[in-house]
């Protein structure tokens, strides 16, 4: 069952949020040993006494009952927050982010986390505290990442709906790895923790995991809301209540490689092709347009905004040698970047990226959604600590094989990840729907119009 389903029958009475979570707990013990997808689990006593105590009192919301498990880098009341570092480990959780918060504010129950590569740099979901995450439709394989374990959770059937971050594909590349929906907001729409900077370093944003668009949007509209702490944070329209009404005639733009600029694994190009072609057969209008900016310049603002963000957030643990030698060489590459930058290269990286973001305020202009891969390669082997080479062409960086969703993600639009397909080889792929600011409900829309037509997620279960 999707969550809204579980949610209906929850408030009819069906069944109880005792008997949801004996089901969840049950299949958390069934698959979860093999796919290491939810760590950090809380007692079964405990959860079972919590979901009494729900059972026995008013609906607070639409979760109300449901269990759901916290990306390993947010904070949750009662839970550890190890971001997947040795450095924290036990560090254990007293109060609960703002995302987290409103979750829980609609009725959630925090049963436990779900897995993330350390400091969630990497898009493969491996860390020395929790270990991997395997794909379920090929346990040898990686689940993406950073929010892995979401997506595993989501697609093995232990979670119904899931919270996610997304800097660099991190909501996009595991939904498509693991044959489920995720998305990427406009930014700004869920806002982060109010602390620290809260201007300069904007790449990065929570959102919604799920198996059906409907979900999606349920908790989208859960998570949003401006936080009048923080400066950027934007209201947005609720998705959910027009979800059906199926868009018309969209003008629909494939950018393919990028006129040569993003080298892609055999089968990839093939899947997202023909996955298109089913979207013109729902009436709308498939289009090639030329690659509209640099691939280039988008790539060197992205790693030079990147690094500098990185090099904030995690400089103080480099600081301190007792902690520098815990952090992996990605983390350590992106600090030392970060910090070798002087004023005119991170100003030349923000320029770059205003460039960029005025160019498709004129892109938009002549079509309604551009359409990426969600991945430049199929899900590699869980022990890979990243792909080096794609299509013969070498990869310079640890990042550098996901470069497809930079384009969105440099300047904050809005993506949805919907299911595309298997390939030859048996593995899902995904693509990404990506919109203006602000058309977080037209790309659900559609994202709905696809499922009802679909149904990847339900027709193409794991069977491992």
């Amino acid at each position: 069952m999707d969550a809204r389903a579980q949610s209906a029958a929850l408030e009819q009475g069906t069944f109880s949020a005792v008997e949801l979570m004996e089901a969840t707990l049950a299949r958390i013990g069934d698959v979860n040993s093999t796919l290491n997808a939810i760590v950090s689990l809380r007692d079964e006593d405990k959860l079972l006494a919590q979901a009494r105590a729900y059972d026995a009192a008013s609906r607070s919301g639409w979760l109300h009952g449901i269990p759901i498990a916290i990306k390993d880098l947010a904070d949750a009341a009662g839970f550890p927050t190890s971001m997947g570092s040795p450095l924290f480990a036990d560090q254990q959780s007293e109060t609960d982010d703002l995302m987290v918060a409103r979750l829980r504010a609609a009725g959630a129950i925090v049963i436990g986390k779900t897995n993330t590569p350390e400091f969630g740099l990497g898009s493969h979901t491996f860390n020395p505290v929790h270990g991997v995450t395997r794909n379920p439709y090929d346990t040898t394989r990686s689940a993406g990442g950073s929010s892995g374990g979401a997506a595993v959770a989501l697609a093995a059937g232990m979670l119904s709906v899931a919270d996610g971050s997304d800097m660099m594909g991190s909501l996009r590349n595991p939904a498509g790895w693991n044959n489920v929906y995720g998305m990427r907001p406009s930014w700004g729409t869920v806002p982060a923790e109010p602390e620290g900077d809260l201007f300069l370093h904007q790449l990065s944003t929570s959102g919604p995991m799920a198996r059906t668009p409907g979900d999606l949007a349920a908790l989208l509209d859960t998570m949003t809301g401006a936080d009048p702490r923080q400066p950027l944070s934007r209201d947005s329209a609720p998705t959910l209540a027009g979800i059906e009404r199926a868009p018309k005639g969209l003008r629909i733009g494939w950018l393919g490689d990028w006129d040569g600029a993003f080298p892609y694994e055999n089968g990839i190009s093939a899947l997202s092709l023909a996955a298109l072609a089913q979207m013109g057969d729902l009436g709308h209008r498939i289009e090639t347009p030329d690659a509209p900016f640099s691939a280039d310049a988008i790539w060197q603002s992205w790693t030079d905004l990147r690094s500098f963000a990185v090099a904030a957030g995690l400089g103080a643990l480099y600081d301190d040698p007792a902690k520098r030698d815990f952090l992996k060489p990605a983390a350590l590459w992106e600090i030392e970047r970060g910090r070798a930058m002087g004023a005119a290269q991170v100003q030349a990286a923000s320029t770059i990226r205003s460039d960029w973001f005025r160019r498709t305020v004129r892109l938009f202009e002549s079509v309604d959604v551009l359409v990426l891969p969600s991945a430049q390669v199929w899900p590699f082997p869980a022990e890979w600590i990243h792909p080096e080479a794609i299509a013969g062409q070498q990869m310079d960086t640890y990042h550098r094989w996901m470069q497809v969703v930079v384009p969105a993600g440099l300047i904050g639009l809005p993506v949805v990840n919907v299911p595309a397909g298997f390939g030859e080889n048996g593995l899902p792929g995904g693509l990404q729907l990506i919109g203006p600011r602000g058309s977080d409900g037209l790309l659900l829309r559609l994202a709905q119009q696809w499922h009802s037509v679909t149904q990847w997620p339900q027709r193409r279960p794991p069977t491992f």
